[in-house]
């Protein structure tokens, strides 16, 4: 019959009656017993058989998934298991999860009462963008007898984008504004001086800036006014990321590439609710995607999809291709988040000229990061002369990176160095920073 599977407990069974019939050939009045367990074995068997397939379907399957998968993020997956049967059931679930995830041992195992439900959730960490399909859900299904096992394959084939991580931007949208600025990683930026975007005139109350009092308007009203400041709005704002090689080491599972993807999605949208304008620049030796950037309702969605269909490249960056590319795309002066790495203050140098030409026209922020495993590997403690000799050009390695902020400072370039899991938190607070002193 199909999809019936055997498991252990049939194949101890069989070997007790095989043991039986073994024995009774020397100890003859042992036959009569072998017979006997060797039908019992095989009434219970068909009994077993019965129960299993007698009255259609057992149990009814339904898998749920978000609409996308958010890039590396935990994302939960649910699987609605239901015994419609009148019998107990003990059922062992195997769920066909996308190769990209490599998990081969997927397995749960319950029971279930007449009528009971149950949901298996289990989270997903994709780590990289794409397609993502779902197979078959597998129920292999056992009675009380546990002779037979029956299987149910429910055709689930699901197909799932994985795109840059939306749970990372709803979750830094909030953050960002001065309301909730005290959650964990986002600074409460102190203004410097006033913003210029005039809003209303208020009456004064303690602890407003005496330098704002409307002393015109205060005469009108015979009493206190002062004016009220808000950001300036309508600003641009572009993250341009390198999509060359030097973007393909590996962090945590993520390449750089991506954390720079996750991050300018986060900045496109806290821009967007900040009333700026967001757009977006890839290159490496081409220059890839372009977004003017606007603050129309569509905007946002637009960057996703450009953003989720980038792909690293093998070849070094060309940044003389970006200047030119930003004089032609880039109208008014904008703040520019780079996101980039350099290795050595040698792949530093041979850039500056043009980064300094760049922050000319713009106000350019270049983003780089740590490597986390030679930052680890430096505070170790070590004994053998080797080890020493490893961890004094590892503690060289990160003086270098620390004497780059450094150099890009000396030119009157904003600089971020940070570790790839800390990205989005420092970039958000290098754009409330900016912003708050007036200098976009």
């Amino acid at each position: 019959m199909k999809n019936i599977f055997l498991p252990n407990r049939f194949f101890l069974l069989f070997a007790l009656i095989t043991g039986v019939f073994v024995l009774s050939f020397p100890f003859g009045f042992l036959f009569p017993v072998a017979q006997t367990l060797f039908v019992l074995g095989l009434v219970l068997v068909l009994v077993d058989v019965m129960i299993l397939y007698g009255g259609g379907d057992k149990v009814k399957v339904r898998r749920e998934l978000p609409k996308v998968f958010s890039l590396g993020d935990p994302n939960r997956v649910k699987v609605l298991i239901e015994n419609v049967s009148n019998q107990n059931l003990k059922l062992k679930v195997i769920d066909e999860i996308p190769i990209q995830f490599q998990i081969r041992n997927f397995e749960k195992v319950l029971e279930l009462e007449p009528e009971e439900s149950q949901t298996i959730t289990y989270p997903l960490t994709p780590k990289t963008r794409g397609e993502y399909e779902f197979g078959n859900v597998n129920v292999f299904m056992e009675s009380f007898l546990g002779l037979v096992q029956r299987r149910h394959q429910h055709k689930f084939k699901m197909s799932l984008p994985v795109y840059p991580s939306i749970v990372q931007m709803k979750n830094f949208e909030l953050k960002a504004f001065d309301r909730v600025s005290y959650s964990t990683g986002i600074k409460q930026i102190r203004r410097v001086g006033h913003s210029y975007e005039f809003e209303q005139i208020k009456n004064y109350v303690r602890g407003d800036d005496y330098r704002s009092i409307n002393w015109k308007a205060s005469s009108r009203r015979a009493t206190l006014m002062v004016n009220q400041y808000q950001d300036e709005r309508a600003q641009q704002v572009y993250s341009i990321i390198d999509k060359s090689r030097a973007m393909r080491m590996p962090f945590d599972g993520l390449s750089l590439m991506d954390y720079a993807i996750n991050t300018s999605l986060v900045i496109s949208n806290v821009a967007l609710a900040k009333h700026d304008r967001a757009g977006l620049l890839t290159f490496s030796d081409i220059i890839g995607t372009t977004i003017k950037a606007d603050r129309k309702p569509t905007q946002l969605n637009k960057i996703l999809l450009a953003l989720y269909k980038e792909k690293e490249r093998n070849l070094e960056a060309n940044y003389e291709l970006l200047y030119h590319s930003a004089r032609k795309l880039i109208k008014g002066r904008s703040l520019l988040m780079l996101y980039t790495n350099f290795e050595s203050m040698y792949a530093l140098e041979r850039v500056l000229p043009i980064l300094r030409r760049i922050n000319t026209l713009h106000l350019l922020v270049v983003v780089f990061f740590e490597n986390t495993e030679i930052n680890d590997f430096a505070k170790l403690k070590v004994d053998t002369t080797q080890d020493i000799y490893h961890q004094t050009i590892a503690q060289k390695f990160l003086n270098e990176k620390s004497q780059m902020v450094q150099k890009l400072k000396q030119y009157g370039i904003q600089a971020i160095l940070t570790k790839p899991e800390d990205l989005s938190v420092n970039s958000i607070n290098k754009y409330l920073e900016l912003k708050s002193r007036g200098l976009i």
